[in-house]
């Protein structure tokens, strides 16, 4: 009996007794585990095991996760990849998040940076691009505090030259003040009984010497000081200005500027807030992470523009239904996340709920169409958890099961279902 033959009738018993059906995949499945264990060779195994190698780090531990072993099996696997059409996309949304910058270098290399992702999409999965595209961000951020730091340090300046114009004034009024306790000492010593008019018409002129003086020095104290007017006027004009730069700028990096609703950012700081509470005085909230059902047919159909409609009136719908110590924000693309504090869990089901039928219960509104939307979400309670990041986490594969077994629906961590 050739090995071969051996290896086939072993792998038929091994699914006889283990009452499978011997379907092709499981066939396949068994069949390479057979001659692993005999030491044998296949080139169709083998092959798998080569395109588990091209696999990312990700996608490797999915496979060891999930014991994948059949090439039919790790299809399914790849059918999660992000498509190459929607990477040209994804490279124009990541420019345009950084441009444009206050670092004229950074847009230069941002430019190229885009070049080399327009003629190869695909390296938009590499890991290395992606460490590049992080290093963006980082230095984006670099230079938006440097550009605060140099206003601020004009400001410094211009205090600087104002203070050096009052000590001008200050010390030009003293010197004439000088002049005249000078002369005033003279009159003082004068023996007047004398009568000597010599004396008394070179005080004369010593007088209106410095009369003279304190005029011009006034003169020139009053010209510094409408200069130091004009100045201070400039100043506080800047300041404004930069007053209204800074506000700005916090605004952006707070205020999602699609939506009105707060950023990933400015989430992740109010979550350290909330988590501070929760760790004194065991404040009780749930997370619960939003995502709009087949949002990718919106933008196919409607245009981003049409995407664009959908996403803010999802989130006035949120942001109007949450309460103000409550947190909402978009967490990215098409995904939402809330933080909801609460008593009782029927608090919590009442929201959940309320957010659902005003959404499967009306039709959003794009120019002269009406489109029917759905959402998928999941939601953990932050005592069951040691950590909120864990919590977090949580929602997010509840999310994921929501979207996979139907969508429109919301599954709660104690298996609740709405």
């Amino acid at each position: 009996m050739s090995k071969i033959t051996e290896i086939v009738d072993k792998t038929l018993l091994n699914l006889g007794n283990q009452n499978i059906d011997p379907t092709p995949n499981a066939y396949q499945k068994e069949f390479c585990i057979v001659a692993k264990d005999m030491e044998f060779p296949v080139e169709e195994c083998e092959k798998f095991k080569l395109l588990v190698l091209e696999l990312n780090k990700r996608e490797q531990k999915e496979v060891t996760d999930k014991k994948i072993e059949s090439i039919d099996d790790l299809v399914t696997l790849l059918l999660k990849r992000v498509a190459t059409k929607n990477i040209d996309t994804l490279a124009s949304i990541f420019k345009s998040s950084l441009t444009p910058s206050i670092n004229i270098e950074l847009v230069e290399n941002l430019a190229k940076f885009s070049i080399k992702i327009g003629n190869s999409p695909s390296l938009m999965f590499e890991e290395d691009i992606q460490k590049e595209m992080q290093s963006y961000i980082t230095k984006r951020f670099e230079a938006d505090q440097n550009i605060v730091k140099q206003k601020t340090e004009d400001i410094a300046k211009l205090v600087t030259l104002m203070g050096k114009y009052l000590n001008d004034a200050i010390s030009s009024s003293g010197s004439g003040s000088d002049n005249v306790s000078n002369i005033k000492d003279k009159i003082e010593s004068l023996d007047m009984s004398t009568g000597d008019l010599k004396e008394l018409s070179i005080l004369q002129t010593k007088l209106v010497s410095a009369a003279l003086s304190i005029e011009n020095e006034m003169s020139v104290v009053g010209a510094k000081f409408k200069d130091g007017k004009s100045q201070v006027s400039k100043l506080e004009q800047k300041i404004e200005k930069l007053e209204e730069e800074l506000d700005s700028a916090k605004k952006e990096s707070t205020i999602d500027h699609l939506t009105g609703l707060l950023t990933r950012r400015a989430f992740d700081e109010e979550m350290q807030r909330i988590e501070g509470l929760y760790q004194r005085n065991s404040t009780q909230y749930a997370l619960i992470f939003f995502d709009i059902d087949h949002f990718k047919n919106v933008n196919d159909t409607f245009g981003h523009e049409g995407g664009d409609v959908i996403l803010k009136t999802f989130a006035k719908v949120l942001q109007k239904e949450t309460r103000e110590n409550d947190i909402v924000c978009r967490y990215g693309g098409e995904e939402f996340v809330a933080i909801i504090h609460f008593n009782l869990k029927r608090e919590l089901l009442k929201y959940l709920k309320r957010i659902k039928n005003i959404i499967t219960q009306n039709k959003f509104l794009y120019k002269d169409h009406k489109i029917e939307i759905t959402f998928s979400a999941g939601t953990t309670l932050r005592n069951q958890y040691e950590s909120y990041t864990n919590a977090l986490q949580k929602s997010d594969l509840l999310l994921y099961e929501a979207k996979e077994s139907g969508r429109n629906k919301i599954i709660i961590d104690d298996g609740t279902i709405i």
